[in-house]
């Protein structure tokens, strides 16, 4: 069995053979070329990330981003990733469309035993973000994870577990506290009211994106 291989089968593994250390440094070299580029060449950003994810990608990222393959990492239309997120990559992340991540969002798919003899080792399990997610700043997502389409995670909070989709989810360890229901569709933030000039406006704006 590959290294790779081992990766994939969620076994322990080490991260220092079969070309692995050559690749988190050619990430490493397009990660700094992308955090360093300017706002004012959107087309310079976009070359990079095809170059860092390995495939054209049509997401907003805000610098500084950090991850340690940038291949393993799949991004829906749409999204957005603020400032200051870390992708800890070694099994695969995919994340949906229209996806929203506060600032300093972690995303972890690889973990060590809490063997001490054994925690020079890592394995890997993947996370997965549903469609028009809205994460919180500074949310954790640990390895394994899945997080169903439209549900929100707090700010802060840490995911261990699956969340269910059209959830509300916060806390250390993040619990679900209630589903989305009507009276979103009613409320934006405590009790202000969505308008119908909101509607319009949201209409008007998804037109403009289009």
């Amino acid at each position: 069995m590959t290294m790779r291989e081992r990766i994939a089968d969620g076994k322990l593994f080490t991260d220092d053979c079969e070309g692995m250390p050559e690749e988190r440094r050619r990430c490493k070299v397009q990660m700094a070329a992308f955090n360093a580029s300017s706002p004012e060449d959107p087309q310079e950003r976009a070359r990079i990330m095809t170059e860092l994810f390995g495939r054209e990608t049509k997401a907003w990222i805000e610098p500084p981003f950090y991850c340690c393959y940038g291949t393993h990492i799949t991004i829906g239309d749409g999204t957005y990733v603020n400032f200051n997120c870390s992708f800890v990559d070694d099994g695969k992340i995919t994340i949906g469309s229209q996806v929203l991540f506060g600032p300093a969002v972690t995303i972890a798919t690889v973990g060590h035993p809490v063997n001490p003899e054994m925690r020079r080792y890592m394995y890997a399990d993947p996370v997965t973000i549903g469609d028009n997610c809205w994460i919180g700043a500074g949310a954790v997502i640990c390895p394994g994870v899945t997080i169903g389409k439209n549900s929100v995670i707090g700010a802060g909070s840490v995911v261990t577990a699956d969340i269910p989709a059209d959830s509300v989810a916060v806390g250390s360890p993040c619990r679900v506290i209630r589903a989305i229901n009507e009276n979103d569709r009613k409320y934006y933030y405590k009790d202000r009211e969505i308008t119908e000039e909101d509607l319009a406006e949201e209409a008007a704006l998804s037109g403009r994106i289009e």
